[in-house]
C-alpha cells in the first residue's frame, strides 16, 4: 500500500467510513499491532480504541506509546476519540507475569479493564496464517470462546450506557 505522497493519507478511511456510518451500530478497525498508517487511519476514523495488552512485561511498554499516539490523534484528527476499554490478551493464568502484568493494567486503568481475558490459545496464532477468522479456522477454540464472551460483555456494557438502538437475536 503505497501512500506516502498522498495528501490527507491520515483521513482515508474516516472519508471512506462517511457515507455509511449512520448505516451501523458499530464498526470495528482491526489495526495491525504498529503504530503506522494503517493504525493512524484506524484512530482518526474510530470515536473509541480498544487497547489490547498482552500479558507480557513489554506490553507496558507498548500501551505507553499507544496512549501517547491516542493523545496525539485527539489534538490533530479525532477530538472525539476516546478509550472505550482494554483487553488483556496472550493471557495465561497459571504465569506470575501474566498476574503481575494483569494486576497492574487493573491498577492504572480500573473500570476500563474488561473483564473478559482472552487466553493464550495456539488456534488464535494459526488463524491468521490460513487467512481466516478463529470463528472459522476454530469455533470451539478457548479463543473463540474468549471473543465470544468479549463481544457479549461489549453488547451488555453498551446497553447498559443506552448506546445500542436494536439487540440482534442471533
Amino acid at each position: 500500500l503505497e501512500l506516502g505522497g498522498v495528501i490527507g493519507r491520515e483521513l482515508l478511511l474516516r472519508r471512506a467510513l462517511e457515507p455509511v456510518v449512520d448505516q451501523f451500530d458499530y464498526i470495528f478497525i482491526d489495526c495491525p499491532p504498529s503504530l503506522g498508517l494503517l493504525s493512524l487511519n484506524g484512530l482518526v476514523a474510530a470515536t473509541r480504541v480498544v487497547i489490547p495488552v498482552q500479558s507480557e512485561f513489554l506490553a507496558l511498554h507498548g500501551v505507553r506509546q499507544l496512549l501517547d499516539t491516542v493523545d496525539q490523534v485527539r489534538s490533530a484528527y479525532n477530538p472525539s476519540l476516546r478509550i472505550g476499554g482494554v483487553l488483556l490478551c496472550l493471557h495465561d493464568s497459571r504465569r506470575r507475569l501474566s498476574k503481575s502484568v494483569a494486576d497492574t493494567v487493573r491498577e492504572y486503568f480500573g473500570e476500563l479493564v474488561f473483564t473478559t481475558v482472552v487466553r493464550t490459545n495456539v488456534a488464535l496464532a494459526e488463524a491468521p496464517a490460513k487467512g481466516v477468522s478463529i470463528f472459522r479456522y476454530d469455533p470451539r477454540s478457548t479463543g473463540a470462546e474468549d471473543y465470544r464472551k468479549l463481544a457479549e460483555e461489549v453488547c451488555a456494557n453498551e446497553q447498559e450506557k443506552g448506546n445500542i438502538r436494536h439487540q440482534s437475536s442471533s
